[in-house]
């Protein structure tokens, strides 16, 4: 059994996680780390939990931690991670990292975007960006995982194949993302509460969200240069989920007789069915269907589907994916396996729910 520690267990997302890893046939939680609830029985914050968990919460000790399980889930606020974070814990166990502490390979574009000092830059060349699509191979060998925030999954898993190819202009990519409200986290904030969210859609981070160097980056990494993109989110009044639509210029593609045209539907299929035709969480859906996040909610599954505009020579992605798993807890799971040697979805299996 793989023992398993979770700091920051109180939280949405370390809920999710909770939720997951109990029926996960592998693994033993041997540890629910949360600073707010110290000594409060784990089922009387999380009353789903009741008679099913019987754990009472610990606190946040990373040295006792390291030494009583494999690996270590951190779903805290950026900036604790790297505060506690050294070279022995490392040699003692694996951690998942669910905040932004090491997703980003320029500890000066991390100050500028996140607004604090990085406590543990020596680390950061060694995290592994834990996009299990991408990053497979990579993560197997890892000590420390950055696990991947939900707009940056949600966005880089729509368009990465058509960037990888070079199918697309990056220059001209826009992304424009709708989030559930469980994305904010679970502290009480006056821009969450039901009266300031229900009948509204609002977008926030305008040309500033956090996010937004993380997608650059990866992609960046998949044009083989710089990518610099407008990302806008927006805040929409349900509990779960992220759609992006994402807008590019297409390249044409030089045909057998010289010309020189768009890319046919099934020529853009043939490059998402090369990158994600063996993937179990990533479905690219049939002509003429869009994704929605209702028929992802409570899975780990990524949809996506794609419209071609002749008329103004661009291409619409869309892409669906529930934030709290596989834009969160559920990759993390999926990392866990990953670096343990389980098949890849085990404990993640779950079809999406509805209604």
């Amino acid at each position: 059994m793989i023992k398993v520690g979770i700091i920051g267990a109180t939280g949405y997302a370390g809920g999710e996680l909770v939720r997951l890893l109990m029926g996960h046939k592998e693994v033993e939680i041997k540890w629910y780390g949360s600073r707010s609830y110290i000594d409060k029985e784990y089922a009387e914050v999380y009353r789903n939990f009741f008679t099913i968990v019987e754990d009472i919460c610990k606190d946040d000790n990373m040295d006792e931690l390291a030494g009583q399980v494999d690996v270590i889930f951190t779903a805290t606020p950026q900036g604790f991670l790297a505060s506690v974070i050294s070279e022995e814990i490392l040699n003692k166990v694996k951690i998942i990292d669910l905040s932004a502490d090491f997703r980003l390979k320029d500890v000066s574009v991390y100050e500028q975007w996140y607004k604090i000092e990085h406590k543990a830059p020596q680390f950061i060349e060694e995290a592994v960006y834990g996009l299990c699509e991408i990053n497979r191979e990579d993560i197997k060998k890892a000590r420390l995982i950055a696990n991947p925030g939900c707009y940056t999954t949600c966005s880089i898993l729509t368009a990465y194949p058509l960037v990888k190819e070079g199918l697309i202009d990056t220059d001209t990519l826009i992304i424009d993302a709708k989030s559930g409200t469980s994305g904010a986290g679970r502290g009480a904030k006056l821009p969450n509460l039901y009266c300031e969210v229900n009948e509204n859609i609002k977008a926030y981070g305008v040309a500033s969200h956090r996010h937004t160097p993380e997608i650059e980056e990866q992609l960046g990494y998949a044009a083989g240069k710089e990518v610099v993109l407008n990302f806008t989110p927006h805040l929409v009044p349900m509990n779960r989920g992220i759609l992006v639509t994402e807008y590019a210029t297409l390249h044409k593609v030089k045909r057998a007789d010289g010309s020189e045209s768009l890319p046919t539907y099934e020529e853009i299929k043939a490059v998402y069915d090369k990158y994600y035709g063996e993937e179990y969480f990533v479905r690219v859906l049939k002509k003429g269907e869009c994704p929605e996040t209702k028929w992802v909610e409570g899975s780990n599954f990524v949809d996506i589907g794609y419209v071609i505009d002749e008329r103004t020579g661009r291409i619409i992605m869309m892409g669906a994916l529930d934030n709290l798993v596989k834009g969160a807890a559920g990759q993390a799971v999926q990392n866990m396996n990953l670096l343990f040697g389980l098949e890849e979805n085990e404990g993640l299996k779950l079809a999406p729910m509805f209604p």
